[in-house]
């Protein structure tokens, strides 16, 4: 009895780990940090992180069926984060702290960011990544490409069928 449990407990958390692994790889890509502006660093990577996952939640937004695995993966990514504190030395003590402004900052940009695409405006979406995933001086048609390439992400993301995402399948390349 207890074995079926743990076989569906470990094929879940594979599709959790297989979708957040991707939605990483989706946030490394290349084009993010050399054509779009964000900045190749620890923070610069934490905000094009932020910007896939938020991406990948608006996604699923509204299908009821696909919250737990939403959640999941902003638990995924929470656990990650602190990792990757006490990976870089950041002393157990401090960890809490720095994962409390994290979170804060991930759940910011999650309501700024909504808030601009309720909008429909790719202006209001470049406006919003200023000073948060980049710079506040920024080209502003550096900001709008990123904003360009947001909705087109969203798009992409919008094409996957639920039940794929369920089975922890994308069909998309996380390099593309």
């Amino acid at each position: 009895m207890f074995s079926k449990w743990r076989r569906q407990r470990r094929r879940n958390q594979e599709i959790i780990d297989n979708l957040y692994a991707w939605l990483i790889a989706r946030a490394r890509r290349p084009f993010l940090f050399e054509e779009c502006g964000i900045e190749d660093t620890v923070m610069g990577r934490f905000e094009a992180v932020t910007l896939e996952i938020f991406l990948f939640m608006r996604r699923c937004r509204g299908d009821a069926a696909l919250a737990p695995i939403v959640q999941d993966i902003v638990d995924r990514f929470v656990v990650d984060m602190d990792d990757s504190l006490r990976q870089i030395g950041i002393g157990d003590q401090s960890v809490p702290k720095r994962m409390r402004k994290l979170t804060g900052q991930f759940y910011e940009r999650v309501n700024a960011y909504d808030t601009a695409l309720k909008e429909e405006s790719l202006e209001t979406l470049a406006e919003n990544f200023r000073g948060r995933v980049l710079k506040q001086d920024i080209d502003p048609t550096v900001a709008h490409r990123l904003a360009t390439e947001a909705a087109a992400e969203l798009a992409l993301l919008s094409e996957i069928p639920a039940d794929d995402l369920m089975s922890g399948r994308t069909g998309m390349s996380a390099n593309s």
